[in-house]
């Protein structure tokens, strides 16, 4: 768990204030981000705001818009409040905050790319956006190639004089390879292409993707952020080159969160350290114990020392989240999809469902055949493992009952 953060020196809307929190820890400063009680007639929580239409005093004001608030759509208090929050936590210039992780990819992507560009997609990402590429973008007359996860500094073979965008995501949907981020970021600046990542794993905690050069960074605030499994959002941090167009890009869309969802993210944020913590721990805990189980061929999670991508986490990560996935020992394909199921049936503590990052532990049989590039493992079916708040031996003996049930099948 870091208890540092490395600060940005310019472009935070919260400058003033973070000079008073400069060398606070990371649960200090959640604790205080976008925190402005005076501001409120000192209640603790900002207001949650609903709002459209927003009343000018006089024709001069309205025409000039010479007032804080204009309409609901460019801000509230209470959306305020939490994109100030996430700019302390990224070191940004600016902070967007969407209904959704999915429209966190597709604003920037929209309002990066045109008709005729070129957009690289490392191969592990998300699969919507993928599906988003692939169906949208192409429509647009935008060619995706997709490339290697591990393909470092070699990203520049791939860059033409029409690429516009290199998206990352470290460690990959799914599989969870890492991507050097920092040798991706100097081979895209050097031709003048800008690099987005999806940094959801993680978090502004755990990587500050913009102190390592990227220009937009991407958070499903569905997940940590929020904790409790019952939002949807999503937030796009952007530095000084990128924000402009991000915000403009936003607001021609159209596309804004909802006063409710961005308050009950707020509220998450207060204990996402803490929160985090215990993920971390309980996977890291989880992953050790399953790398010795019976009936698992691998664990593919980047913080174990025998992740092929281990060093890499090391130099740029200050600590891992709570979902990883395990290999099933499955020589024959024929039997995948038969032991698949099976350990998902006997799963008692470990709900079935998508998503991840709340309190509770989750499992899924990952689906990778839109994989090109970056293919799937063949020892056995893919199994992703989101690790909530339980206790990890109860959680262990729910998993063992399940790698039981698969060995007889």
């Amino acid at each position: 768990m870091p208890h540092q953060f490395k600060r940005r020196t310019s472009g935070n809307r919260m400058a003033d204030t973070a000079k008073t929190t400069e060398k606070k820890g990371a649960n200090t400063r959640l604790a205080h981000a976008g925190y402005e009680p005076r501001g409120f007639h000192g209640f603790v929580n900002p207001p949650v705001v609903h709002a459209s239409t927003v009343l000018y005093p006089d024709a001069r004001t309205m025409e000039a818009r010479d007032q804080k608030y204009t309409y609901g759509l460019r801000g509230t208090p209470t959306t305020e409040a939490l994109a100030s929050a996430i700019d302390e936590l990224e070191g940004s210039a600016g902070t967007i905050i969407v209904p959704s992780g999915l429209a966190a990819i597709t604003v920037p992507f929209l309002g990066v790319l045109s008709a005729g560009d070129h957009v690289l997609v490392v191969d592990s990402v998300y699969s919507p956006t993928r599906n988003f590429c692939d169906t949208m973008l192409k429509r647009m007359g935008v060619e995706t190639t997709y490339y290697d996860p591990r393909i470092g500094s070699s990203i520049a073979e791939l860059i033409r004089d029409n690429t516009k965008l290199v998206h990352t995501e470290a460690p990959g949907s799914n599989t969870f390879e890492m991507q050097d981020i920092p040798a991706i970021v100097d081979a895209a600046h050097a031709r003048g292409v800008l690099v987005s990542m999806d940094n959801t794993w993680a978090t502004p905690l755990y990587f500050r993707a913009l102190d390592f050069g990227v220009d937009l960074s991407i958070d499903a605030a569905t997940k940590y952020p929020s904790g409790a499994s019952d939002v949807l959002l999503g937030t796009v941090s952007a530095n000084e080159a990128a924000w402009a167009d991000l915000r403009q890009s936003q607001l021609t869309l159209g596309v804004c969160a909802g006063p409710d969802d961005c308050y009950l993210v707020m509220r998450g944020l207060r204990s996402m350290g803490v929160r985090l913590e215990r993920h971390r721990l309980s996977a890291l805990d989880l992953a050790e114990r399953l790398e010795k189980a019976e009936g698992v061929a691998r664990v593919l999670h980047p913080g174990l020392a025998s992740h092929p991508d281990h060093a890499i986490f090391k130099r740029d990560f200050s600590g891992s989240s709570g979902i990883f996935s395990i290999v099933l020992d499955a020589p024959d394909p024929e039997t995948h999809r038969a032991k698949a199921h099976a350990f998902l049936d006997a799963l008692e503590i470990f709900g079935l469902g998508y998503s991840w990052g709340g309190f509770e532990s989750l499992a899924v049989h990952a689906s990778l055949d839109d994989r090109t590039v970056a293919k799937p493992p063949e020892e056995g079916p893919v199994m992703r493992l989101q690790i909530g708040l339980e206790d990890p031996d109860d959680l262990m003996r729910d998993l063992d009952r399940a790698l039981e049930a698969t060995a007889s099948v």
